[in-house]
């Protein structure tokens, strides 16, 4: 309070947020930053860990389906002739207006009218080679959990084969680009806006990777080591995916493993509502794997506008896949995003660099990478074509076929309460020999959760219905049709 009185208010305000840490957990990035910081870091959300089975690379992302059946690929087709008219381009049996035999050829030199992309190479996997005297300093470090930044690019001389030691674990960016011939298991520790929980990845792992990746981030990217963490407060803004039973669990992963001395659970539409200066508004966040709806009214979440819509960008990047499959324009190496996570990080680079909606026919001349198993990535130069038709998959869903995942087993949702409720206004039974004043300012007795109501043991309802029909349907329930809209991604 002294300092308080003392401090210039300038200095009050240089220094608000410097022991606030805020974390946005998604499914494909994790966004986590100092709350005085303009931009926060954006780390893909995955890791791998190294792995002595066969085969060596491992992805733990279980999928119910990956394939695309005859009937969906029988509907895709016919989205994309009802989006044709639209966009006023061919439909997909007639092929480009302007067609022409699409060729592929090497990239050998620099061409001023193709972007210029970051160059994707395989992670270097193993731990840098040092002398005996900084190894027993580095094992030192690693005990008290100061984990080694990977370098990228990295290509020192090799030691012997004796004196390799893989690195125990790879996190962010650096965990996509390792080569399928490592031995390493790759997993994402949230999919589809909830925590990756499946038979073949248990709770108590998901945890683990949840804690160790961003405990990753705040040692490295944000320089906080475990002995002053106790310092920093902690604000989770959770999307509206995730059930209460996970909210819990992070919030106690927080606070326990990661050492936080205070944590706060922030919706994620709240959040973007009052950033923005609103009280009143739809928010549509549209994420890596899941787009979410709610509206805000006077401050508050209306939990009966809540909708969640099962595709998101990398479902785009694969409708995009798609399409240049069809005209022939992909690579001539095999492209395969459910088992090689570098080509789903190609794809979304392009998608978010070439397509956009617009109407006429939307072509690109873009670099295109081949990622072939020990052998150095491959560049191509290729023609794109129908840039605007993934985009349009938000409206019409039938174009994208996402990706299933199992969902976590029933028992998982079994919850007392749900992060919308109101069960604040909830009347609970008390003992009849528990004086009144025994909990002063409290409804209930000790007997509390014995009469707590138990809500549904089910996951929240995901909506397979357009972008523009789930919005109106949204606001629409409100019976409040003069909403502010914010659309984030």
């Amino acid at each position: 309070m002294d300092y308080l009185k003392s401090a210039l208010p300038s200095q009050i305000m240089s220094e608000r947020g410097s022991n606030l840490v805020v974390i946005n957990p998604g499914s494909a990035n994790v966004r986590i930053g100092l709350a005085s910081q303009d931009t926060p870091f954006n780390i893909p959300h995955c890791i791998a860990r190294h792995t002595k089975q066969i085969p060596n690379f491992t992805v733990i992302d279980q999928m119910l389906n990956s394939m695309v059946t005859t009937t969906q690929l029988i509907e895709r087709e016919k989205a994309y002739d009802f989006i044709a008219p639209l966009l006023k381009i061919p439909f997909l049996d007639e092929g480009p207006g302007n067609s022409f035999p699409r060729k592929m050829g090497r990239v050998d030199g620099h061409n001023p009218h193709i972007r210029k992309d970051l160059p994707l190479t395989w992670t270097n996997v193993y731990e840098e080679a040092t002398n005996s005297s900084v190894s027993l300093e580095t094992s030192s470090k690693d005990e008290t959990g100061q984990f080694l930044d990977p370098k990228e690019g990295t290509h020192s001389k090799e030691p012997n084969a004796s004196e390799r030691k893989f690195k125990e674990f790879i996190c962010g960016e650096e965990a996509l680009r390792i080569s399928p011939t490592e031995p390493y298991c790759f997993c994402h520790p949230i999919r589809r806006g909830h925590l990756n929980i499946s038979q073949y990845y248990s709770m108590q792992q998901v945890l683990e990777d949840l804690h160790t990746i961003w405990d990753w981030i705040l040692i490295e990217k944000l320089h906080i080591p475990h002995n002053e963490r106790n310092m920093y407060s902690a604000v989770l803004v959770m999307p509206e995916t995730f059930d209460n039973r996970e909210i819990k669990e992070i919030l106690s992963l927080v606070l326990q493993e990661l050492r936080f001395g205070s944590a706060v659970v922030h919706q994620e539409g709240l959040a973007a509502v009052f950033g923005n200066g609103l009280s009143t508004a739809c928010v549509v966040n549209i994420g890596a794997q899941v787009t979410s709806l709610i509206c805000i009214e006077d401050g508050g979440a209306l939990p009966s506008t809540g909708k969640t819509l099962p595709f998101g960008g990398e479902d785009i990047s694969r409708a995009f896949l798609w399409t240049q499959r069809h005209y022939q324009t992909w690579s001539p190496v095999h492209s395969d995003v459910f088992a090689k996570p570098i080509d789903l990080l190609m794809l979304n680079q392009l998608k978010e660099t070439y397509c956009e909606v617009k109407e006429g026919e939307l072509d690109a001349v873009a670099v295109v990478h081949s990622f072939a198993e020990k052998v150095p990535a491959v560049s191509h130069k290729t023609r794109l074509s129908a840039l605007n038709v993934p985009p349009m998959g938000l409206f019409y869903p039938t174009l994208l076929t996402p990706d299933v995942y199992p969902p976590p087993p029933r028992t998982w949702f079994h919850d007392y309460e749900d992060m919308l409720e109101d069960t604040w206004h909830i009347d609970f039974s008390r003992r009849s020999d528990m004086p009144d004043t025994f909990y002063p300012n409290v409804n209930g007795g000790l007997p509390m959760w014995e009469s707590y109501p138990v809500f549904s043991t089910k996951p929240k309802k995901e909506e397979k219905v357009g972008l523009a029909e789930a919005i109106t349907n949204c606001i629409l329930s409100t019976g409040n049709f003069v909403l502010f809209f914010i659309s984030y991604t």
